[in-house]
């Protein structure tokens, strides 16, 4: 990120905003990242520390996404429940086309995957995961 990333205003980013149907809000070539946290980003090293939280037992291997609490406020009320779910580095909504699909969309899977969760689901998205990194160009 730049310095002072944080400070920019969201306001400021909003005409930027690639998502126009929830209040997630993503912007695929973002001012603020600076030319190595690209890299980073392109190759996926930045996800890289996650799996020490996993380690920690902090986070999930495979679960619903984290969301910004100015994101969660709009959940549907039939999508509460996944406020209160361990999160993961990648779930079923990441390897099912992230943030292109619609907000509800992502909602759904992930609340499908919670209500779903198996050794077998579990496998299958990782291996969807690992094909999406190394053999996709169009996901970075």
């Amino acid at each position: 990120m730049i310095k002072n990333a944080p400070a920019i205003e969201k306001a400021s980013l909003l005409h930027l905003n690639e998502r126009k149907d929830g209040p997630f809000f993503k912007i695929s070539k973002n001012p603020c990242i600076t030319k190595t946290g690209r890299f980073l980003r392109k190759f996926r090293i930045d996800e890289f520390p996650q799996l020490i939280n996993v380690l920690k037992n902090e986070l999930t291997l495979v679960g619903p996404r984290p969301h910004k609490p100015e994101e969660v406020i709009h959940y549907p009320e039939r999508y509460q429940h996944l406020i209160l779910a361990k999160t993961g580095v990648t779930g079923l909504s990441q390897v099912s086309g992230s943030s292109s699909l619609p907000f509800l969309k992502e909602l759904e899977l992930d609340s499908y995957y919670l209500k779903n969760q198996s050794l077998w689901l579990d496998l299958k998205t990782i291996t969807k995961t690992l094909l999406i990194l190394f053999f996709d160009p169009t996901a970075v």
